[in-house]
């Protein structure tokens, strides 16, 4: 108990003092991980992206281009300039619903719709962006509400870009949302 204690307690005093301290800090030697992680998302955001326009529309619309898009700008952004790793940092968060999506993609066209996994899997998916789309989003507006004399420091791309893009996206995952939530009731309403 102790041990979990103290590594609670060194966690809470590295996002306090070296990572939420001073949002306009370049990077520093912590940070080789995540800056590792930015490229990752860059090079994702970039090769989804690239795969949407290929084989547009049946990878999705205009919404997912402009979702990947607004994605890789703020993470490009908070790369060059330092400024706003926190937020970018909450806001990719919600890609952890990205394996439930593509399994979903691969288990309709396996033909198994009907199969208890895509059952499962759509429960999780359901869950998953409850918690990392709708609810962590909702954190992050009332972090930024918190936090908003810091944000007014950052230089006036970045300061917009704060608010943009979480509020761009919170609208969109919301729709979609709402979509799976009609298509988890349908589900369940059909399953024997």
């Amino acid at each position: 108990m102790a041990a979990a204690m103290a590594y609670k307690y060194q966690a809470q005093a590295l996002m306090r003092d070296y990572l939420l301290a001073d949002p306009l800090v370049p990077y520093t030697s912590v940070l080789i991980g995540i800056v590792l992680c930015k490229m990752v998302s860059v090079g994702y955001f970039i090769t989804d992206l690239a795969m949407i326009f290929w084989l547009y529309p049946s990878l999705g619309g205009m919404e997912y281009v402009l979702h990947h898009t607004l994605s890789l700008v703020a993470i490009a952004y908070t790369m060059l300039s330092g400024e706003g790793q926190f937020y970018t940092y909450m806001v990719l968060i919600s890609e952890t619903t990205t394996p439930e999506i593509n399994l979903r993609w691969f288990l309709d066209t396996a033909g198994l719709k009907k199969s208890s996994a895509y059952l499962v899997n759509g429960i999780l998916m359901f869950v998953a962006w409850l918690v990392a789309r709708i609810f962590l989003f909702i954190y992050v507006f009332y972090h930024i509400y918190l936090h908003y004399s810091q944000i007014m420091q950052m230089h006036a791309f970045g300061y917009y870009l704060t608010f943009l893009v979480p509020s761009v996206l919170f609208v969109m995952n919301t729709m979609w949302f709402m979509k799976i939530l009609k298509g988890v009731k349908k589900t369940l309403a059909k399953w024997p």
